[in-house]
């Protein structure tokens, strides 16, 4: 016998649809209320035990791995609601850096963004007005610069020299130390947290060199704390580069991977914030088998079933099918991006992983012709290397392409 999210009698009950789908967040919002979090508590009280060492004079270091779309920036935010109060809380989302891109990312774009949401989280705050001093500060400390550039109402130099842009780079990172020097009467440190920290593989730059002068600058700091998060699989190089055993942080960073949904969690999840949705038994195993339980798909999809409906396995297989290009939008904003030889290396991997000979063979070109695009794939985590087999990192996405080649005789090229 099935079981009803939406126990009721005497027939269906009128409920609008446009109502009702309020009591579940959008797919893609991050700003959640602290009603719209679930079964968080566990990964919210470990990751806060740590962060509060920073008012004792540590320096925690933490990074959030877990699968796209698993709520690791909602997780992050929700942390720096909680704790803006009694600290100076910035965040930096690192796809802000192509704002000051010309030709290509660089460390200074990394620098520009820190001290751009440095200075407007000093703005935000009720105690610190840091920003009111930075323009004495650039005239004073022997700056070459033509002139500002006034980005998000904050002022950023145009500098000259590479040896105002190293004063520059020493400038940023010494800020959260600087600031807390003068303010720690009124608060009990800084936290950092810096999210889509895998960004930082699209760096005309040696990245593990990068991660090395940070962790030289974190090392040096007291009563500064530090988040980072990215959309990685677990088999990323980057986290190795950060967090293994060689890597920058080796030792000296906290690894913690936010985890998906199991089945009885987003069983009861749905019982609470959507019990008008009547599923079957093989109806929820199979909307499970469909969202693997991860937060992003498991609100999306549900938001398109219809309410007060047998939702048993069928009907699941055909809503989902109809609900795919919805359930991928943010990945085929990606997939038109792409280059043609990029695109082609994704469809060699719809029906199973290859390995690069591989996939170069099933295209006619040599192995060598392809490392770009392959790099440039792992860098977007649009594929995934396990084992010396590339795979397409998003199933729904797969199964996406999969649908549009079925129905059209060709992928969207």
């Amino acid at each position: 016998m099935g079981f009803a999210l939406h126990i009721y009698t005497g027939g269906y009950l009128h409920i609008n649809k446009g109502e009702i789908m309020g009591t579940l967040p959008l797919g893609n919002d991050t700003d959640l209320e602290d009603s719209q979090f679930y079964n968080r508590k566990e990964e919210i009280s470990f990751l806060s035990d740590n962060l509060e060492l920073v008012k004792k004079g540590s320096t925690p270091t933490i990074l959030l791995t877990g699968i796209r779309g698993v709520g690791k920036t909602a997780l992050m935010k929700k942390l720096k609601n909680d704790f803006k109060n009694d600290y100076l809380v910035v965040y930096m989302d690192l796809s802000g850096m192509n704002k000051f891109k010309k030709n290509k990312l660089t460390r200074f774009c990394f620098m520009k963004l820190f001290y751009e949401s440095f200075i407007k989280a000093c703005s935000e705050s009720n105690i610190i007005t840091i920003d009111r001093k930075i323009l004495k500060f650039f005239r004073t400390r022997n700056f070459e610069f033509n002139r500002f550039d006034v980005v998000d109402e904050i002022p950023i130099p145009i500098l000259k020299t590479k040896e105002d842009y190293a004063k520059f780079t020493t400038f940023v990172m010494d800020l959260p130390q600087k600031v807390y020097g003068e303010y720690k009467g009124y608060i009990n440190g800084v936290l950092i947290f810096i999210d889509e920290f895998q960004i930082l593989k699209q760096l005309d730059e040696n990245v593990n060199e990068f991660l090395w002068y940070i962790r030289g600058v974190i090392q040096s700091q007291k009563n500064i704390g530090y988040v980072f998060s990215g959309s990685m699989s677990v088999k990323d190089e980057l986290i190795a580069d950060i967090a293994g055993q060689k890597g920058a942080f080796g030792g000296r960073i906290l690894n913690y991977e936010v985890k998906t949904f199991s089945f009885e969690t987003t069983k009861n999840y749905l019982n609470e914030k959507a019990d008008y949705l009547n599923f079957t038994d093989d109806g929820f195993e199979r909307f499970y088998s469909c969202t693997k339980g991860i937060p992003f798909y498991v609100n999306t999809f549900a938001r398109l079933l219809p309410p007060n409906e047998e939702l048993n396995e069928e009907k699941i297989v055909l809503e989902f099918e109809k609900s795919l290009h919805y359930l991928v939008v943010h990945l085929t904003n990606e997939w038109y991006k792409l280059n043609n030889q990029e695109q082609r290396i994704i469809t060699s991997l719809v029906e199973k992983p290859l390995r690069r000979i591989e996939i170069a063979n099933s295209m006619g070109v040599t192995s060598g012709a392809i490392g770009a695009s392959l790099k440039s794939l792992l860098n977007k985590s649009l594929i995934e290397l396990d084992k010396d087999e590339y795979k397409i990192y998003d199933s729904i996405f797969r199964l996406w392409l999969k649908k549009e080649f079925k129905e059209k005789g060709d992928y969207p090229y």
